[in-house]
């Protein structure tokens, strides 16, 4: 669920059950002025509601109101807007600075996760190169967060490096942003697509096994648009046309090939706005269902 400016009403989150919605993840956000900065900023006064401390608790409690279970998911927002995976440090003494701020971001929402028995934090998204660099900090910071939050855990790595990471037995899921290439087709058959998911599944179990540890996708989806399977994670503007069938048959597809395997469980849509306005043309080419012949699989599909 995308963060709103405001929190989130009864009605919005009724919206997301009768989507067939049982888990929510909801997103705070820090920002970072420079990849290669220490500075981390969170919950201030700029930010919309559903991005700070607040915000997120007040969120948290009207969806689980509704009887639905909770993923708090925190992101970075890097101002230069470049990819988090690329986060690095320039000196040793930055980044014992950084670590220190993204601690304290993660574990003042690790409180809210424990004080709303939240089931389900993840303790970081996509940042490769700080994974990689700094794994002993990753390691001690698991420990903290299990000191104070008694849910599961998961961290959510890109879908091309998620092998990379070293400390997924020390997590209850494998969270992997589930953006495969799938096809290059304009408007991929659900034939092409299980297909491609066929290839796919056989590695991702392996992985699994591996670990003796469920994958979970933190993220999946893709926008109604031409050769959307071929880039899912573009998300940038784009002239392709609107094409909502390519956008049904590989999220069919998605759901046919791994939804009912052992080694899955279960994944979160990219993505849902809470303010979505029906009469706006912004959202037709995104990654949202909303309006779309894909909203009305999803509610006989029921997601879990």
């Amino acid at each position: 669920m995308v963060a709103s400016r405001m929190t989130i009403d009864d009605q919005q989150a009724k919206a997301l059950k009768q989507l067939g919605s049982n888990y929510i993840a909801v997103m705070p956000y820090a920002f970072m002025p420079e990849k290669q900065g220490p500075e981390l900023i969170f919950d201030t006064k700029r930010q919309w509601s559903g991005e700070t401390l607040a915000g997120i608790e007040s969120d948290v409690q009207m969806l689980q109101n509704q009887g639905l279970s909770v993923m708090i998911k925190p992101h970075i927002w890097v101002g230069s807007g470049a990819f988090t995976g690329t986060i690095s440090m320039r000196s040793d003494k930055d980044w014992i600075r950084f670590e220190a701020n993204y601690k304290a971001y993660i574990l003042a929402f690790a409180k809210i996760a424990e004080r709303h028995k939240v089931s389900l934090f993840c303790i970081g998204t996509e940042l490769q190169e700080f994974v990689s660099q700094r794994s002993a900090f990753w390691c001690e910071l698991i420990e903290e967060i299990r000191r104070i939050y008694s849910g599961k855990l998961t961290y959510a790595e890109n879908w091309d490096t998620y092998e990379d990471v070293l400390f997924w037995d020390s997590l209850d899921f494998i969270g992997i942003d589930a953006y495969f290439p799938i096809s290059e087709a304009r408007t991929p058959t659900l034939k092409q697509v299980n297909l491609a998911w066929r290839g796919l599944a056989k590695g991702l179990k392996s992985f699994s096994d591996s670990y003796n540890t469920k994958i979970l996708f933190t993220e999946y989806g893709y926008r109604s648009i031409d050769f959307s399977g071929r880039e899912p994670w573009e998300f940038s503007k784009s002239t392709a046309r609107f094409n909502e069938v390519a956008q049904l048959n590989l999220l069919k597809g998605l759901h046919e090939s791994v939804w009912d395997e052992n080694w899955f469980a279960g994944g979160f849509l990219w993505k849902w706005f809470p303010n979505f306005d029906s009469n706006s043309k912004r959202y037709q080419k995104r990654f949202t269902v909303q309006g779309k012949i894909s909203e009305t699989y999803l509610q006989s599909f029921g997601v879990d």
